[in-house]
């Protein structure tokens, strides 16, 4: 009989007790079982195997959500920011993710939400186990670990707490999460969570983000459908994207809608209208862009980042509510009014340009270097030899040639409307495409050009506190002002003519250079303008020569028409916000702003500029505003030489606003009278104003600007500029402070006095 043993040599085993006992032993011991034969490798092995037990179950609730996180979850929400009419402008966010309460979510998302990702959710305990012992058999069979056997309860868990990735573990980890959240919360407090941090696609977590990210709708504004087709795009936003895949998208819808009637939650007559229900989607260009104020949000982004270290908060993952002073309605006005103004000038000023002269041929040899040496291959590249290629490449490129030829000759704008009695900024523009924040530069704020003769108030402005009457004569001859290198500077009217007096009205109604330079020269000396300038809010550097009287310092749109304001404002400077306050996530104040104020000018001051400035725009340089705006304004025209940049500065009692036009390459010029402030700028203005005041939603009234009590009244002589009497033919009315109002003209004279009309330049 053969076996698996040796056989004993028999003599020895019958012999020798110790080699039949020996024997014996190592047969018993080799017919043991392996474990008992090897209990030392059995022990260690199952040591080994506790211990790595023990390692993955604290690795794995080591990756578990404290019990604090689970109590006070805080997902990375959107910082929203709203205009002070309630509009949400934009978001700031890495992940685009708003709050909102159950209250807030329609029950028919909510009953869709359930028919088709858990069923059972108000029946189990954050574990559908059906459902998992269903997908363990796919997962076995395809030996892989795939989703559709998770919860809503575990969908939360997997987004507030864990990761994305597929594995065990992470499943392992979602369970045991799914059950703590259970025991934590409601199930009302679990659909909440859900709803506000889903991901829809196209960078939107929630349903507040989400409605109005497809619908522009807020998500108590969704209809069965709408919500049905939100629902549909859970599994996979980008498969069933209705911008991409319409027919998709509704096709999904239907399905939702399908089971929802299955599921018994809605009736007959909601499914056949929700299914017939036509899709209107947010229009795919306002989505592409970022909002209807995108220099204002950039404005207030750098804002609060500056805020950010000493309030202590996140602006991209803190969810804020942010309050702004911008005025929604006017911001629209005001993209319409530059977009109807600038599409047909830009075609008018492309008509007239050339670049086939040999100045403007260097100008754009110039532009072509600047956007070479910025493309992104010639940054990256690594050697002279490589970026010497892409640049040959780059010059013979047609299609970026011509790129850089539109955008060297594109015709900008920088826009700002600001209510002068509380410095609110209402509305801020910062490029010719109000729609965008197109290469970065808000031109509303970022950029000092040379102002022109929208400076020249400010020269008024000291002649007039200094005691002079708007109806001052200075004479309108020829200059020459000596400089310091022994160079002479020779100003000169626009329109080369010269001749006589006028008035200091006359002066800033017709724009008179001469006018305004005698007015430097002796009744308001630089110094003192500079010093007004600067106290009316004017920041910029101003240089201390008499050429400031032509605008020759370089402002801001958002400085000069900060500083007009207080002609509006009754000498007041209120210095302008775009903040009024900052709530978290919870509505729980963090701060709140009010602007400085300063009385800088005597209310009398203030009302006879405006007063002048009124006839800027009914028989001066700004008379064109008349053309689209009748009521009660002020304003100033800016040309600056060669016609380089153009402005318009103007209010009304209730509004401020500047315009600026021109070119970021300030060599670019538009080289004729099309360069004119009023024409270039002032059309603008206008066409704001008359949009705002006609819009009844704003409501806002026709006022006039109210005289104060010591300013008076007199009809003057027009030839003494004396209170005049029946002696003299030609008369008008003046405003005075009452006590610089002139004499009473005695004898009238009608001769000029002949020596100061054959008086020829004056040098200083």
């Amino acid at each position: 009989m053969s076996n698996n043993y040796s056989s004993p040599d028999m003599d020895r085993y019958f012999n020798d007790p110790d080699y039949r006992k020996n024997f014996t032993k190592k047969r018993k011991k080799r017919t043991e079982p392996w474990y008992k034969r090897h209990w030392k490798i059995t022990a260690g092995a199952g040591i080994a195997a506790f211990a790595v037990g023990i390692i993955f179950i604290i690795y794995l609730f080591s990756g578990l959500p404290s019990l604090e996180q689970l109590e006070n979850p805080r997902p990375e929400l959107s910082t929203r920011v709203y205009s002070i009419d309630g509009e949400v402008l934009d978001r700031y966010f890495i992940i685009n993710r708003s709050r909102v309460t159950l209250d807030e979510v329609p029950d028919e998302f909510i009953y869709a939400l359930i028919s088709m990702e858990d069923r059972k959710f108000f029946n189990h305990w954050g574990i559908d186990i059906d459902r998992v012992a269903k997908q363990m058999i796919k997962n076995f069979t395809s030996l892989s670990v795939r989703g559709g056997a998770s919860t809503i309860t575990q969908q939360v868990a997997r987004n507030l707490y864990l990761t994305q990735e597929f594995s065990w573990t992470r499943k392992l980890r979602e369970a045991i999460t799914a059950i703590q959240i259970e025991r934590t919360y409601t199930k009302e407090e679990i659909l909440e969570m859900y709803t506000n941090i889903a991901f829809f696609g196209r960078g939107t977590f929630g349903i507040a983000s989400a409605a109005q990210m497809y619908f522009d709708k807020t998500p108590n504004e969704l209809t069965l459908s709408e919500s049905a087709l939100l629902v549909g795009l859970l599994p996979g936003p980008a498969l069933y994207d209705p911008f991409n895949h319409p027919e998709r998208a509704e096709r999904r819808r239907n399905l939702v809608i399908s089971v929802m009637l299955d599921q018994g939650v809605i009736t007959e007559e909601q499914y056949t209208e929700a299914r017939n229900e036509e899709i209107f989607l947010r229009e795919r260009e306002l989505h592409a862009v970022t909002g209807i104020a995108p220099h204002f949000v950039e404005h207030v982004r750098r804002e609060l980042s500056q805020l950010a270290e000493e309030y202590g908060f996140d602006i991209y993952r803190d969810g804020l509510n942010v309050y702004t002073t911008l005025d929604s309605r006017m911001q629209k006005h005001a993209n319409k009014a530059v977009n109807e103004h600038l599409s047909n000038f830009q075609e008018r000023f492309n008509n007239t340009w050339n670049w086939n002269t040999r100045r403007n041929r260097e100008i754009l040899n110039l532009a072509i270097d600047r956007h070479v040496r910025d493309h992104e291959d010639y940054r990256r590249a690594n050697s002279p030899g490589e970026r010497d290629s892409i640049r040959s490449v780059l010059v013979n490129d047609t299609t970026f040639v011509n790129e850089v030829k539109r955008r060297t000759q594109q015709v900008e704008t920088g826009f700002i409307a600001i209510d002068p009695s509380t410095g609110h900024i209402l509305s801020m523009i910062g490029s010719s495409d109000s729609r965008t924040t197109r290469h970065g530069l808000n031109r509303a704020v970022q950029i000092r050009r040379q102002s022109g003769s929208a400076f020249k108030p400010f020269v008024y402005t000291v002649a007039i506190d200094n005691g002079y009457a708007p109806s001052y004569e200075l004479l309108n001859q020829p200059v020459v002002l000596q400089l310091a290198d022994n160079q002479q500077w020779r100003p000169t009217n626009a329109d080369g003519s010269f001749g006589g007096r006028n008035t200091m009205r006359e002066g800033l109604e017709k724009s008179i250079n001469l006018i305004a330079v005698r007015a430097i020269m002796e009744i308001a000396p630089v110094s003192q303008v500079i010093q007004y300038a600067q106290r009316m809010g004017i920041s910029s550097h101003i240089p201390p020569y008499p050429s400031i009287a032509l605008g020759t310092s370089q402002l801001s749109p958002l400085e000069i028409t900060s500083a007009y304001g207080v002609f509006a404002n009754e000498g007041v400077y209120v210095e302008p916000i775009s903040i009024l306050r900052i709530e978290d996530k919870d509505g729980n104040l963090i701060a709140d702003f009010t602007p400085d104020r300063q009385e800088v000018l005597s209310r009398q001051t203030a009302y006879l500029m405006t007063d002048m400035l009124q006839d800027v725009i009914d028989g001066g340089t700004g008379i064109g505003v008349r053309n689209f705006f009748n009521y009660p304004a002020a304003g100033k025209t800016g040309t600056t030489q060669d016609f380089a940049d153009a402005w318009f500065v103007g209010y009304t009692p209730h509004i401020t606003a500047g315009v600026w036009v021109g070119f970021d390459d300030q060599r670019v010029k538009f080289g004729g009278w099309d360069g004119q402030g009023s024409r270039a700028a002032m059309p603008i203005w206008a066409r704001f104003m008359k949009y705002v005041y006609e819009d009844r939603e704003i409501g806002l009234s026709v006022d006039y600007f109210e005289k104060p009590d010591d300013i008076v009244e007199e009809v003057i002589c027009n030839d003494t500029k004396m209170i005049a009497t029946e002696y003299c033919p030609s008369r008008t009315t003046e405003v005075f402070m009452r006590r610089s109002a002139p004499d009473t003209c005695d004898v009238h004279t009608s001769l000029r006095r002949d020596e100061e009309r054959r008086r020829g330049a004056t040098t200083y």
